[in-house]
């Protein structure tokens, strides 16, 4: 069985059930009904594209016709999109780069954004509001704790680095051989300004 018709419909049912179920976000997909996003995703070799309808996103994995929007980037950069606020520090980092109308994409950003992502309410209509929510929170901490453990993980993994094994110069020492660097090339830049003196004696 192909791999990429399962990303797409695992994609496109994700997106609809948080993005085109609640009746508050209609507005915001109003904006974007008949538009097509093309997104280029450097990981893989084929680009997925976002068509907007009334009823539904679908999500392609090959479009024939013209995409009003094209959007490049990486997988890691996508959670960032988000935030509203992200997107032009992304564009200007070159982390995001969009060709045709950046409408589109402003507008698909300001409805992810408004879009609530709780697990609970997917939950609920199968075992309860109280035990979704029970649920969640557990899910909730559970993220925290892997996330605080891999932070914690990763310091322990540059002392190590740093401190210990002394594979890499602590934050000090980088500053410290900066400030000697730039010293030297001003006692350098100093003695050939004298020798230039001299020999035009």
């Amino acid at each position: 069985m192909p791999f990429q018709p399962l990303v797409t419909a695992g994609i496109e049912s994700a997106l609809n059930t948080f993005l085109w179920r609640e009746r508050a976000l209609k507005p915001a997909r109003q904006r974007l009904l008949g538009k097509v996003l093309r997104v280029e995703l450097k990981e893989f070799t084929s680009p997925l594209v976002l068509a907007f309808s009334e009823q539904q996103i679908d999500v392609l994995g090959a479009w024939e016709g013209e995409a009003d929007c094209t959007v490049s980037t990486r997988l890691g950069v996508l959670p960032q999109l988000r935030n509203r606020q992200q997107l032009t520090t992304l564009i200007r980092s070159g982390d995001l780069e969009v060709q045709g109308d950046l409408q589109v994409v402003q507008n698909f950003v300001a409805l992810a954004d408004l879009a609530e992502f709780d697990p609970a309410e997917l939950l609920a209509p199968y075992t309860g509001d109280i035990a979704a929510e029970g649920v969640s929170k557990v899910l909730r901490g559970g993220a925290k704790f892997l996330q605080r453990g891999l932070q914690r993980q990763q310091r322990y993994v540059s002392e190590v680095i740093t401190e210990e094994w002394r594979m890499a110069p602590g934050s000090l020492e980088v500053a410290w051989f900066a400030e000697e660097s730039d010293a030297v090339a001003r006692a350098v830049e100093a003695l050939t300004k004298r020798l230039e003196k001299l020999e035009g004696k």
